[in-house]
């Protein structure tokens, strides 16, 4: 059986838990090596690190401490991927935050901290891993893929949480400015907006009455997992997703088809 993603160098931002653990250990399974990028390696749902689950199934993952905010971290996380392996075949930039504040309770904190993470953030990743996939050769006719997350919050409103979907709405539209700007240049750019997504950490997304409203909202019959984002970011790492850049894949169980 081929691997999907056999050699290619990938990074994943906030991979120590939740979404971005579950691409990280897809990747991994699918033959590629991954750089796990977080502000810290214990994931919030407890049990092994990422590095140490994927070790324990003969994978290849390395842990880089990394401040998505900062600029000097990013481009330190991309300088020492790139000095070690080589090249960057894909970017995912899927670190996020939230503050579970409407707009009125939100304050000037608040919102910087929530853009610092997810748009900032976003827009560093982005960045400095395209600076670099510009200066490589060409495989399978792509330089360089870069995934964004999204979420359906960023497409309708996010329930008691302004500076979240307003975050995510920015990341729908980096997307797309991406992959225009830079197709010329075998760059490929995608985002993948999850749904109501069961990833076992604490805090608002477990709120019981928020979970009960995506369950009555979601007409697939059970909620989503972690793995079902991964399976998608998987996809469109892989050299099967051909000729689709600036796309935004809802995976969300047919949420917003209702």
């Amino acid at each position: 059986m081929t691997s999907l993603l056999a050699g290619k160098i990938t990074v994943v931002t906030g991979a120590s838990s939740g979404i971005g653990r579950a691409i990280a250990t897809s990747f991994a399974a699918e033959g590629a090596v991954v750089v796990i990028a977080d502000v810290v390696a214990e994931p919030l749902e407890g049990g092994e690190t990422t590095v140490e689950l994927i070790a324990r199934a003969g994978g290849s993952a390395s842990f880089e401490k990394t401040d998505v905010g900062s600029w000097e971290d990013v481009d330190a996380l991309i300088g020492r991927t790139v000095a070690r392996h080589g090249r960057i075949d894909v970017m995912v930039n899927n670190a996020a935050i939230y503050s579970g504040t409407a707009l009125l309770d939100t304050s000037a904190a608040q919102w910087e901290h929530v853009m610092s993470v997810n748009l900032t953030g976003m827009f560093n990743g982005c960045k400095r891993a395209i600076q670099q996939m510009i200066t490589q050769e060409p495989c399978n006719e792509v330089r360089g893929r870069v995934i964004n997350l999204g979420s359906q919050q960023g497409i309708v409103t996010a329930p008691r949480d302004t500076p979240y979907g307003v975050s995510k709405a920015g990341a729908i539209y980096l997307t797309k400015q991406i992959a225009v700007d830079y197709a010329q240049e075998l760059i490929v750019c995608n985002c993948i907006s999850p749904g109501k997504i069961v990833t076992g950490q604490p805090g608002l997304p477990m709120d019981p009455a928020l979970l009960e409203n995506a369950r009555r909202r979601t007409p697939w019959p059970r909620l989503g997992r972690p793995q079902d984002i991964a399976n998608a970011a998987v996809f469109l790492a892989s050299d099967r997703a051909t000729y689709i850049t600036g796309s935004n894949l809802v995976v969300d169980g047919g949420w917003l088809a209702r």
